[in-house]
């Protein structure tokens, strides 16, 4: 990525803000056959791009994951500049990638958590105003008291039973007779009283139970959501602290004392290796014409 990011044009343009590389590579001090846009005709950034491309290497090792930056100019201390400014652009770019990926990592997170939280708001508040709209706290807990009323009614109802047979077998004119009847057919109205309050029409706690299980689970799905949520966003949190990427200097960028180019005696000894080749391939041509012409 950082590797990347030294050759391209936008590292070139960062580079250039002040004319770094213009004046360095332009120098006019330099023989117009290897400065840049040495015959003054072409200055366009695209041609400024492509001899910058020529001026820097990057050498990166896999095995051992270090970079190698080699900068070449005409004068060592702009050499030195322009690797020192290439190193901090990489080393800020790398830190606003390491920031921006930690942002986004924690943004997401916290919006689901805030989505979390709204959801289980609106589901906490739904079984509230049921609660309050039906009078009713927990329906099972709720029907579960209703049928030990009904069941305490019906013991009492059996034993009031019991007592009248008795007394018709044994004192058909009691007073108590009516009494006991009058007690059963109370006992009967309460008992189909409260068994209407568990089961038997719209507004029993068995009709209230499926609306109050459906709220309540959605509640507790809600909630179990918020705290996923808010486990993801600790993982994120950390999870951004862990990966980061750094570029640090193994060595700074030198400033060379002597120059790896021009080769000038390898310069000189090709052009005359040449200019020898081409004075004997002239000779003899030379001397072909004339033969030819004799």
């Amino acid at each position: 990525m950082a590797n990347d990011y030294m050759i391209s044009r936008d590292a070139l343009k960062a580079l250039n803000r002040d004319g770094l590389v213009s004046r360095a590579y332009g120098n006019e001090n330099v023989s117009f056959l290897n400065r840049f846009n040495g015959l003054g005709t072409n200055a366009s950034n695209e041609k400024l791009y492509a001899f910058y491309q020529d001026q820097i290497e990057v050498k990166y090792d896999a095995a051992s994951g270090i970079a190698t930056l080699k900068v070449k100019a005409f004068d060592p201390s702009e050499a030195q500049a322009i690797n020192l400014r290439l190193l901090d652009q990489a080393e800020a770019l790398v830190n606003r990638l390491n920031v921006r990926g930690r942002e986004d990592l924690i943004s997401y997170s916290s919006a689901e958590v805030t989505d979390a939280k709204e959801k289980a708001r609106a589901a906490a508040l739904a079984l509230s105003d049921y609660r309050n709209r039906e009078g009713v706290v927990d329906p099972e807990k709720q029907a579960t008291v209703q049928l030990q009323m009904i069941s305490k009614l019906q013991d009492d109802m059996i034993s009031t039973k019991t007592q009248l047979v008795q007394l018709q077998m044994l004192t058909p004119q009691n007073p108590q007779v009516p009494v006991l009847r009058a007690r059963i057919a109370e006992l009967n109205r309460e008992i189909a009283a409260q068994t209407g309050l568990v089961a038997g029409n719209q507004k029993s706690l068995a009709a209230s139970a499926a609306q109050f299980q459906r709220l309540q689970l959605e509640s507790q799905l809600a909630d179990r959501d918020l705290g996923a949520a808010m486990t993801s966003l600790q993982e994120a949190r950390n999870e951004a602290r862990r990966k980061q990427a750094y570029v640090e200097r193994i060595v700074q960028p030198s400033l060379p004392d002597n120059a790896s180019a021009p080769k000038r005696l390898r310069g000189i000894i090709s052009t005359f290796i040449v200019g020898l080749v081409l004075w004997a391939i002239s000779s003899m041509l030379l001397a072909g014409v004339r033969e030819h012409s004799d």
